[in-house]
């Protein structure tokens, strides 16, 4: 523990490594949909509610793991996490049935996240101004690779073991986390300053939080934007396979540019932080977000499916996603300052339970044709344009430096309130 001390550098490959147990959760087994399909005899609609129902007790247990690492130590609630996600992964490989499958998938929903959420806190209570922001960026850019590998290796294992391997690779690696943390994880939240957990004034604070409008348009705004992005990462299978006519092998012909268009936004964000204001960042976002989904509906409509051109337009998507993310983020924590752990939690809660619907229900249902997938990605890109003027007319003194104005915040019972 004094080498993460002395070495913050150290600390950083470890949380990313808890951090990408979900986004591996979710995209390593995308090539293994027809095999598993195959083998337990479920259609493609079907295989999509393994994804969904994972997304949905992702959500509403990431409104648990931050209150439970703050009332019971932020390292025995990673530790016992994972070790019951690897458990619930290790199901997964030896489901004989779909809706084994199922209920092991969404146990793994239920422990997959706390990693990412605690691993947050942990970095805020160990470190402060630039060097929590640099630790926290450093895990991001690890975290970001995520996505972009974990199809290909699931192609890979696929190839070589078969879908069951995929599981199994998955519950070693989390196994091995556990190890490591075992050996080198501080514990940051001593007893000292632990809370007590009370689910009353819990359930107080997030009823305040999601009842505030301008945070709901806000929240809502940003998970639709996400939401255009997702509608191709949910129906992976159907693009890269049916679509695409590529193998389990060349998922990355599809994510490489998603995540690159991603990564590409958050880069762009962070250079034009304090060069331009907040309101412009957000008009250059949709701008991007509606050129990609122009030339997307173009190439569906006059061209035929291939690559680079199919992937290309909603990569550019994905950049004006996440150029405009991180100021729909602090503007909804800034309406709750008092209890911003709150707020993050709710916002978490909103975009995974989007990503859920689209995933379970809208994907199904436009997986089949380029044309289906573009007008959906097109619509929820939309539909969260509109949320967002609706926030701009009913909001206050909301001018270029909204980030800097002290507009008047929610009000919000703290979670340790009677």
């Amino acid at each position: 523990m004094n080498r993460f001390r002395a070495n913050p550098k150290l600390l950083a490959p470890l949380l990313a490594g808890m951090a990408m147990i979900g986004p591996f959760s979710i995209d390593a087994f995308f090539p293994a949909f027809h095999a598993i399909e195959a083998e337990l005899g479920v259609t493609p609609a079907a295989m999509q509610q393994s994804l969904s129902l994972y997304l949905a007790a992702y959500a509403a247990m990431s409104l648990l793991h931050g209150p439970l690492s703050d009332a019971y130590g932020r390292r025995g609630v990673i530790l016992w996490s994972m070790l019951l996600f690897a458990a619930a992964t290790a199901g997964c490989a030896l489901a004989t049935s779909f809706e084994m499958l199922l209920c092991f998938r969404v146990l793994q929903g239920v422990f997959g996240g706390a990693g990412m959420v605690v691993g947050r806190a942990i970095i805020r209570d160990r470190f402060d101004g630039a060097d929590a922001q640099r630790l926290m960026s450093q895990v991001s850019f690890i975290f970001g690779f995520a996505p972009a590998i974990a199809p290909i290796i699931g192609g890979f294992v696929l190839g070589a073991a078969g879908w069951r391997a995929i599981f199994w690779l998955l519950a070693g690696f989390t196994l091995l986390l556990v190890l490591a943390s075992l050996a080198a994880l501080p514990e940051t939240h001593p007893r000292e300053r632990r809370t007590r957990f009370a689910l009353r004034p819990l359930a107080r604070t997030y009823r305040a939080v999601a009842s505030d409008r301008r945070y709901l348009l806000l929240g809502f705004a940003a998970a639709l934007n996400f939401g255009a992005i997702f509608t191709y990462i949910s129906a992976a299978p159907s693009v890269v396979l049916n679509i695409l006519h590529l193998s389990a092998t060349e998922f990355a012909w599809l994510f490489v540019p998603i995540i690159g268009g991603m990564m590409s936004g958050s880069a762009l964000s962070s250079r034009l932080a304090g060069k331009i204001d907040a309101l412009r960042t957000v008009t250059i976002g949709f701008i991007l977000m509606s050129i990609g989904a122009a030339l997307n509906l173009a190439g569906s409509l006059w061209l035929t499916p291939s690559v680079p051109w199919f992937v290309l337009p909603i990569g550019l998507i994905g950049m004006g996603v996440t150029l405009s993310f991180p100021t729909f983020t602090l503007l909804m924590l800034d309406r709750f300052p008092a209890v911003r752990g709150a707020a993050a939690s709710v916002q978490a809660t909103i975009s995974l339970g989007v990503a859920a619907v689209v995933s379970g229900v809208l994907s199904p249902l436009v997986s089949a044709s380029p044309m289906g997938l573009a007008c959906a990605s097109t619509g929820l890109t939309i539909s969260g344009y509109l949320l967002w003027r609706i926030y701009l007319r009913i909001t206050p003194n909301c001018g270029p430096d909204v980030l800097s104005a002290r507009l008047e915040p929610a009000s919000a019972a703290t979670p340790s309130s009677t």
